[in-house]
């Protein structure tokens, strides 16, 4: 299936998701971070804890007391970790970046994309959301809903994160704006019907582009 088809078609059923939802670029990055491992309701109290505190900037985290911080983080689950990884992350910014995470387009994707990297606890799927939807980058962002996702759609079953960005690069035509949708497209649509257990039977996909539905009979075995 051509890429660009199935965003149209994601698009014409969910519109417009106006994903990332964040009041700035440093919002964004922490919340990259927070949602490790856990769903979004729960960063969103993270947040909301470090908004009324006044500590949802580099300087504010930077310069906070861990366990306070611990404390305001804890919905968003493995808060020590967390707790580390924004402070690290806020360091950088201070001290890399002036203090504003926007300072990072200076550089351009590859280095950007590197210096994420370079920082404890931030891997590929962390750094490409920063770099996507706080800095407007051109680079897709792959996670465990779009390798599951292709694969039942047979677009490809992509042994590794880079093989499958590397993918979406060369076939979506989109831009910058539909690159950011169709990462919150696909997690829309998994969540709604492309699940473990797939409700196949309800899905717009089903008749036309889903193989999954003849391979494995799901009227049958996954209508649940």
């Amino acid at each position: 299936m051509k890429l660009d088809r199935l965003y149209e078609i994601l698009f014409h059923n969910y519109g417009d998701l106006k994903w990332w939802p964040a009041e700035t670029p440093f919002e964004v990055a922490v919340g990259a971070i927070l949602t490790q491992n856990t769903n979004w309701n729960n960063v969103e109290k993270a947040i909301e804890n470090l908004k009324k505190t006044d500590l949802l900037t580099p300087y504010g985290i930077y310069r906070s007391d861990e366990n306070m911080l611990k404390k305001l983080i804890r919905s968003a689950g493995f808060y020590n970790q967390k707790c580390e990884r924004l402070k690290i992350l806020s360091e950088y910014i201070i001290k890399d970046l002036k203090g504003n995470i926007v300072n990072l387009k200076k550089y351009d994707l590859k280095q950007a994309r590197e210096r994420l990297l370079a920082l404890k606890g931030i891997g590929k799927e962390t750094a490409d959301s920063i770099l996507l939807y706080a800095l407007d980058f051109k680079v897709f962002v792959v996670d465990t809903y779009t390798l599951n996702f292709f694969e039942r759609l047979k677009i490809g079953k992509f042994s590794s994160y880079d093989e499958c960005q590397n993918y979406v690069h060369e076939c979506f035509s989109g831009d910058i704006k539909a690159y950011k949708n169709f990462h919150a497209l696909i997690v829309e649509h998994c969540k709604n019907f492309c699940k473990k257990h797939p409700k196949c039977i309800d899905c717009f996909l089903n008749s036309k582009f889903c193989f999954w539905v003849e391979k494995f009979n799901v009227n049958v075995k996954f209508n649940r």
